[in-house]
């Protein structure tokens, strides 16, 4: 038979806000499968539109701004934080692997570096 299971049901992000789906004219999903593999990171970046991601390996930390760190066992679900700067990490000695759900806009970048 055919099972379906929910794997993440929420209207805020990893942080609490408020999910809303921006709308433009020329809308676009995307859908990534991330590696960070051992002592890498994403570098600090935000993301303007929604973004949820899948843990299919690993343990991903995720480091706020303000010191926090989030961490992500496998096989969990999570909508990433909107327009906060944050910074994926694997501190681990094997791959994380992620699959991400990009809702973003032809032409956009899926993410915004910060500057130093």
């Amino acid at each position: 038979g055919v099972i379906v299971e929910t794997l993440l049901k929420t209207d805020t992000t990893a942080i609490g806000q408020k999910i809303v789906f921006p709308s433009s004219a020329n809308d676009e999903v995307t859908i990534a499968k991330v590696t960070l593999t051992p002592g890498t990171s994403t570098g600090w970046h935000k993301h303007a539109r929604p973004v949820f991601a899948y843990v299919v390996s690993g343990v991903l930390k995720v480091r706020m701004e303000n010191g926090t760190v989030n961490q992500f066992l496998p096989s969990t679900t999570f909508a990433e934080m909107i327009n906060t700067y944050h910074e994926g990490f694997n501190d681990s000695k094997t791959d994380v692997v992620l699959i991400a759900f990009y809702l973003g806009e032809k032409g956009q970048a899926l993410s915004v570096k910060r500057e130093n």
